[in-house]
C-alpha cells in the first residue's frame, strides 16, 4: 500500500489546553481531509459541498456511495466520478495484507473503564468501533460515560489516550461536578478535564443526528479527539417514534454514521442504552434474562462489542460481555464510588 501523506500543518486546529501527551506522530497521518482532493483537480466549491454533507475526509468519500453523493446539491455524475477517482488515487488499494492490518490495529487506542477487572474482559479497555453498554437504572451507564470522559485524557500508561472527548447527552444527565470528582481520583485538574470535553445536549432524534454530523467536522479540524460518547443512544428515538415504519431506517443511518466516524478518525465510541422487558425471554438462559436492549438487532449488529450491566450484592455491580469479535463471554465485578467506576 503506498505511504500515506501527512496533512499540512496549516489544516490542524490549535492544540487543546495542556494534557499529558502520547506519541502523536502517527496519529497526525491517520486520515486525509477532503482538502487533499484539491491537489488532484477537485475545485474548492465541490469540496465545500462535500463538507456541507458531513463528508470531511478522503476515507469518508470512499465510504459514501455514488448515489448518496449525487443527492448533494450541485453534484453531477461527472463530478462524482472525478471525486471518486481522486479519492482512490490518494488512498490507494483498499486491500491490505494481514500484517498491515495488524500494524494498523496497533495504532488503535485502548481506553480504560476505570475498573481493571472490567478492562480485563474487554482486552485492556474500550477501543475503536462502537461499543454499546446496556442495563437498567442504577447500574452505572452514565457513571461509565463520566469516568471515561476523564480517563480518555490521561496518558496511555494510565489507561488513557491523551485526547479530547465529545459527549452527546440525550437525557440531560451530564454533571460537571461529577467530572471534577472523578478528575480528583486521577490527579487531574477538574477545570482542565472539563475544558477537554466537547459537550452537546440533543433534544430530539433529528438534532442528535445533526450533532453526530457536526462531530465529523470537529474531528477533521481537531485531530486530538479520542472518544465519542452518546448517552443514551436510543432514548430520543424511543420518544419520537412509536412504530417501526421509519424508525429502523433512521436508526440504521445514525449507527452507520457512528461506525464510519470510528473508522475514519480512529475514535473510540461508547454508546449507552436503556433496556425493555422481553416476556418471550423469561424461560431462556440469555444475558439479562427478560431484559433486552432498545434498538433490537439493528443496534446489536452495529455494535462491535456489547456489555450488559446488572446489579449485584450490596454496592457490587456486574458487567457481562455479551458479544465481542475477539473476546469470549465473561463477567467482571465493579462498583460505583466518588471516583466513578472502580474495582470492588
Amino acid at each position: 500500500m503506498p505511504p500515506r501523506r501527512a496533512p499540512s500543518q496549516g489544516s490542524i486546529a490549535p492544540s487543546r489546553a495542556p494534557t499529558p501527551q502520547g506519541d502523536e506522530a502517527e496519529d497526525v497521518s491517520y486520515f486525509d481531509t477532503v482538502d487533499e482532493l484539491q491537489q488532484h483537480g477537485i475545485n474548492v466549491q465541490d469540496i465545500l459541498k462535500l463538507k456541507s454533507a458531513a463528508i470531511n475526509t478522503v476515507s469518508g468519500v470512499n465510504m459514501t456511495t455514488r448515489r448518496q453523493l449525487l443527492k448533494i446539491k450541485g453534484m453531477s455524475e461527472a463530478k462524482v466520478e472525478k471525486i471518486k477517482e481522486a479519492a482512490h488515487k490518494i488512498l490507494g488499494s483498499s486491500f491490505a495484507t494481514g500484517v498491515e492490518v495488524q500494524d494498523k490495529r496497533k495504532r488503535v487506542n485502548l481506553i480504560s473503564t476505570g475498573s481493571k477487572s472490567v478492562d480485563s474482559i474487554l482486552g485492556g479497555g474500550l477501543s475503536a468501533n462502537a461499543r454499546s453498554v446496556y442495563g437498567e437504572f442504577r447500574t452505572g451507564k452514565t457513571q461509565l460515560a463520566h469516568t471515561m470522559s476523564v480517563v480518555a485524557q490521561l496518558p496511555p500508561e494510565m489507561g488513557g489516550a491523551s485526547g479530547k472527548v465529545a459527549y452527546i447527552d440525550t437525557e440531560g444527565t451530564f454533571r460537571p461536578d461529577r467530572i471534577k470528582s472523578i478528575a480528583d481520583r486521577f490527579g487531574v485538574d477538574g477545570t482542565m478535564a472539563l475544558e477537554n470535553i466537547l459537550y452537546a445536549r440533543a433534544f430530539n432524534s433529528e438534532h442528535q443526528m445533526e450533532l453526530i454530523n457536526e462531530c465529523s467536522l470537529r474531528f477533521a479540524e481537531d485531530k486530538d479527539f479520542r472518544l465519542l460518547i452518546v448517552d443514551s443512544i436510543m432514548a430520543l428515538f424511543r420518544v419520537d417514534y412509536s412504530g417501526r415504519g421509519e424508525l429502523s431506517e433512521r436508526q440504521q443511518k445514525m449507527l452507520s454514521k457512528l461506525t464510519k466516524l470510528s473508522e475514519e478518525y480512529n475514535v473510540a465510541i461508547l454508546l449507552t442504552n436503556q433496556v425493555q422487558s422481553d416476556p418471550g425471554a423469561t424461560m431462556t438462559f440469555v444475558a439479562g434474562g427478560a431484559l433486552k436492549p432498545i434498538g433490537g438487532h439493528i443496534l446489536s449488529h452495529a455494535s462491535a462489542t456489547r456489555m450488559f450491566l446488572r446489579k449485584g450484592r450490596a454496592e457490587e455491580r456486574v458487567a457481562k460481555l455479551v458479544d465481542s469479535p475477539d473476546r469470549p463471554e465473561s463477567e467482571a465485578s465493579y462498583k460505583l464510588d466518588e471516583g466513578g467506576w472502580s474495582d470492588v
